[in-house]
């Protein structure tokens, strides 16, 4: 692959990003005119108070939440299908999500957190949900872990992870059969997937922690590459393999408990976008892939929230929209895996 190819690539997805901000902006289920949108940013005001409270406190932060959620889950979906080997892991097929979703059931069904509290513009009436996310996701990746040492069939892990996601979801529903009312009705509306729940107040922490993680997975890329070429190699290479694989773990609970506890258990992004810039980019180089990866699931996540928003009978669940992207992709991938390189 040539630096052109990448470069052009990365271009390509940088404008996208920029468009679909724009038209996230722009389209929704109030019309706003695009010059009182511009008048807002210039600082002179719309004139009507409901468009300055929608785009400054509703467009915006949705933009920079489905953006850094695409980013996040893709990531977490690049380097579990490097960790494992396997092109098909990712943070809902491993049970990662599951886990996650798990923690939270526990906090708003168990210990009858209300969601509007829990997700509240206080710091410590939110946080409880985001250490039960990432308490749950912690708990499925050291599952994972333990049996990656006994079982070195990648099939074989894939097929636990799904066993585990069958497993919190059976204890999701033993907790919602003994839920209140109240806390079903938040469960479920929470388990849909929504981009517009993290407030103003909430951003820094959602955004902070995510950032983070992205910048800790792009410090990786030395040890990823060499993961590719077999542990064996690694470990001539000076990798530590056991701890490389528990510190790609570590991001990897991060970035889906985040993401889990404030927009919902979204599915397929993790999975999908990791093979979508492999194809744009030809290549397994990590150098080349993170950062095209991180692009690409941002896209993928505006794209999504702008279907779910643009609906004038109501906002559509994201969780409703991300298999109408994912499975074909998911399809095609099977179907040409042999004439697909992806470990290389």
């Amino acid at each position: 692959m040539t630096y052109r190819r990448f470069a052009v690539t990365l271009m390509v997805l940088t404008v996208a990003l920029v468009l679909l901000a724009v038209a996230c902006l722009v389209f929704g289920s109030v019309d706003i005119p695009v010059d009182r949108i511009v008048d807002i940013f210039t600082g002179k005001g719309s004139g009507n108070k409901a468009w300055d409270i929608i785009i400054l406190q509703s467009r915006i932060p949705m933009i920079a939440t489905a953006a850094l959620a695409g980013a996040a889950l893709s990531i977490s979906g690049l380097l579990l299908q490097t960790t494992f080997n396997n092109p098909l892991a990712g943070p809902s097929i491993l049970g990662v999500s599951s886990g996650a979703g798990l923690g939270v059931a526990i906090v708003i069904l168990a210990l009858g957190g209300s969601l509007g509290g829990l997700l509240g513009e206080n710091v410590g009436s939110y946080m409880a949900i985001l250490v039960g996310a990432l308490m749950g996701a912690g708990v499925v990746l050291a599952v994972l872990i333990a049996f990656s040492a006994i079982v070195r069939s990648n099939t074989m892990l894939l097929i636990i992870g799904i066993l585990v996601s069958y497993l919190t979801s059976s204890v999701v529903q033993l907790l919602n059969s003994v839920a209140t009312e109240e806390g079903v009705h938040n469960y479920v509306s929470w388990g849909f997937g929504n981009f517009s729940g993290v407030s103003v107040a909430q951003m820094p922490i959602y955004a902070g922690i995510i950032i983070l993680a992205l910048i800790g997975s792009a410090l990786m890329v030395k040890p990823l590459n060499a993961l590719l070429l077999g542990t064996r190699y690694a470990r001539n290479l000076g990798i530590n393999v056991s701890m490389t694989r528990n510190i790609l773990l570590l991001i990897t609970g991060i970035l889906t408990a985040v993401v889990t506890a404030f927009c919902g258990p979204i599915g397929f992004i993790g999975l999908v976008v990791p093979h979508i810039a492999r194809m744009s980019l030809g290549t397994s180089n990590h150098a080349r892939l993170v950062p095209a990866t991180i692009l690409a699931g941002a896209d993928i996540a505006l794209l999504c929230a702008l279907a779910s928003v643009s609906n004038p009978h109501g906002i559509i669940p994201i969780n409703a929209i991300t298999p109408i992207i994912g499975v074909p992709i998911i399809l095609y991938i099977i179907i040409n895996r042999r004439r697909i390189q992806y470990f290389n």
